[in-house]
């Protein structure tokens, strides 16, 4: 009589922080909830799931009934509950204290939602470095879930990876399961029948000393959100055909990760190198890398040995997302520097709100891009940015820092100027440009420096390929890495690379960027000189209450243009919320350009911030606006996403002195 193969079968959900509601409320429409209806109507199919911290609170409080079926599935055994870190946070890039603090407030939370404390804990976005294992031991967890990938880099054999393996750090002893990735392409993108034939091929596996295991464990977005996966999934019965045909095998069986690990011997010890899953080393390299990464893996496809040897073409790992995007960089080393702060503050000036804040901040979404990441989605950033904000504010408010002082904050090399006020703050690069990179105003909770400029990307060279919708030859619907398609218009514009950061007040001399030095003894005045000594221009930025005061000096009179570039992150970027007020009117929305001649004031009113931008010329300037694009890819196809509007304000320079101030209102 042949064995069975135990199937482990696994899904992973999770929004990210900050998320839309609609979005939410669709994803849980056409997929949290079939999958848990479908699944219930099946007691004997065992299977794990993994929902983010956050992402189970919004439906444990809008759709508590979809969550009594969780509750009655994990009752009755049918279900076992995976753990992580609340938020979702990548371990491996937030300090020790805040892993434990992170798993633990998750695993809390599971235990008494459900009743049910895991053993076993889902690895965001699967990145792997062995300093996370003390902090996954000491919170209880007993086993994580990784790729088949992370193996094959140490020189195991695909054959080999049917069980789980052990690994420690400092004496912490910690069992991994390699996650399929022929499963993860197929389930649910092939056809039942392949599907299932090819999991009974698992059970004919010989072990010594103990019974294969068909692993899987994959994003449940992929069973009713990519694209045509709720057709296929659920109208056309995919996921029921499935269910019905692994129970109706004789060569299959399926069982809880808990059960399958009390029951199996490790396969042995392993030490698994930095990584993260394989299409993320390309997605983290820079875009000439990536392009060059990527023609090697065609190379090999097309000369049929990629399959045995891609263990041995690793690109790069998640962290080069800090040394790639400027932006994640400064996201990351902002909120180190605040959960350093908590960490010192008393614990009798300490509440849960901060800890929360500091999760918030930790969410991984925000911090990196692919065909997933969320750096490009300006409403991802602005929930970091708004936890980070308000978490500063409640920490000040305890441990207060002096109104100026200086630091290498993102460790480029390049020191940043702190101005705050308890109302404002204003964050000066001090480079070339002496420019504000980010500006927060406590009352709204937000930075209004939350810009990304355009940098060239790997997959822009796919952009000029004509849309097409790639399936494969089985009968099934294609992966949403296998598809090209477009969301928007896209031309050789669009993906221009900027050649200046996307700050506040970036300054130009007849459209040459200017130069500035820092003055010494006036540095903590925010005082700076242009280099160019024939029209020299000084630059003072204060800040008064809630207002921002950046005041320009010429010291001989120009005949030159002289302009000034304000990149405003708005929260309604181009959506029915932001508008421009003038003289009484609204001439438009932050999303279309606009031009005005001797304007003195413009008003930028936000619903969704629940303030206003008032911003004043001392003189007449002649004002242009745009919205300020970058092109992104998604599992819907490259799209155009508005980061910020740009103002430009222009003047020619009669006057000795020229002011330009920006006031900030909540509602």
């Amino acid at each position: 009589m042949s064995q069975r193969v135990s199937l482990l079968l696994g899904v992973h959900a999770h929004q990210p922080v900050g998320n839309f509601p609609d979005v939410l409320r669709d994803a849980h429409v056409h997929c949290y909830r079939p999958f848990l209806q479908v699944l219930y109507r099946y007691p004997d199919f065992r299977f794990s799931v993994h929902f983010s911290g956050w992402l189970l609170d919004y439906l444990l409080q809008h759709f508590p009934g979809d969550m009594e079926l969780l509750h009655e599935m994990v009752a009755r055994r049918q279900v076992e509950l995976f753990g992580a870190g609340d938020t979702e946070p990548v371990l491996a890039v937030i300090p020790n204290r805040d892993r434990i603090g992170q798993i633990e407030a998750f695993s809390n939370k599971l235990a008494t939602k459900f009743g049910q404390r895991p053993q076993g804990a889902w690895l965001t976005e699967r990145v792997w470095e062995s300093a996370v294992v003390p902090s996954l031991v000491d919170c209880g967890i007993r086993y994580v879930i990784v790729d088949d990938y992370h193996f094959l880099c140490t020189g195991r054999t695909s054959t080999e990876l049917n069980g789980y393996y052990t690994t420690e750090e400092e004496s912490h002893k910690l069992d991994l399961f390699p996650v399929s990735e022929s499963l993860r392409y197929k389930i649910p993108f092939s056809p039942v029948e392949e599907t299932v034939a090819y999991l009974e091929s698992l059970a004919d596996q010989q072990l010594p000393g103990g019974n294969p295991a068909a692993i899987y464990f994959d994003d449940i977005e992929k069973f009713g959100i990519w694209p045509e996966t709720y057709q296929w999934v659920y109208e056309q019965g995919w996921l029921e055909q499935f269910i019905q045909k692994v129970l109706a095998s004789p060569k299959i069986s399926t069982r809880h990760y808990s059960e399958y690990h009390a029951s199996e011997r490790t396969r042995g010890i392993v030490y698994l190198p930095t990584v993260s899953y394989i299409e993320m080393n390309e997605w983290t390299l820079p875009a000439a890398s990536a392009n060059a990464y990527s023609e090697i893996v065609q190379q090999a496809k097309a000369n049929s040995w990629y399959e045995h040897k891609k263990a041995f073409l690793r690109g790069g790992i998640w962290k080069n997302f800090f040394s790639r995007y400027p932006e994640s960089n400064w996201m990351h080393k902002r909120m180190l520097g605040l959960s350093a702060r908590l960490a010192l503050l008393p614990e009798q000036h300490r509440n849960p709100k901060m800890q929360q804040k500091l999760y918030e901040a930790q969410a991984n979404d925000a911090y990196w891009h692919g065909l997933f990441g969320g750096l490009y989605l300006p409403h991802l950033r602005r929930a970091v940015y708004n936890a980070i904000v308000e978490l500063e504010a409640l920490l000040d408010a305890q441990a207060p820092r002096p109104n100026y002082f200086t630091e290498d904050t993102d460790f480029d090399g390049i020191d940043e100027a702190y101005l705050q006020n308890g109302v404002l703050q204003a964050i000066l690069k001090l480079d070339r440009f002496a420019s504000i990179c980010e500006l927060d105003a406590y009352r709204l909770k937000h930075n209004f420096g939350d810009t990304l400029r355009c940098q060239t990307e790997h997959y822009y060279h796919k952009i000029q390929a004509s849309e097409q919708r790639v399936s494969n030859t089985t009968g099934g619907i294609a992966s949403a890495h296998d598809r090209i398609g477009y969301k928007h218009e896209i031309n050789a514009e669009d993906i221009a690379a900027d050649d200046h950061p996307r700050n506040l007040f970036v300054d130009r001399l007849d459209g040459t960027f200017i130069t500035y030095r820092s003055l010494a003894a006036a540095l903590e005045n925010n005082h700076f000189q242009s280099k160019n000594t024939e029209y020299p221009i000084h630059k003072h930025i204060v800040l008064d209450n809630n207002r921002l005061q950046v005041t320009y000096h010429f010291t001989a009179k120009l005949t030159h243009g002289f302009s000034t570039e304000i990149n405003l992150a708005m929260p309604s970027c181009d959506g029915m919320g932001g508008r421009y007020l003038y003289q009484g009117k609204i001439p438009g929305g932050f999303g279309q350009p606009l031009e005005l001649t001797g304007m003195t004031e413009i008003v930028l009113d936000d619903d969704t911030l629940g303030g206003h931008v008032i911003l004043t010329t001392s003189h007449p300037a002649l004002l242009r606006t745009q919205p300020h694009f970058s092109v992104s890819q998604s599992e819907g196809g490259f799209e155009k996403i508005m980061q910020a509007t740009t103002l430009l304000l222009e003047w020619p320079v009669t006057a000795p002195e020229l002011t330009v101030t920006l006031a900030f209102h909540a509602r």
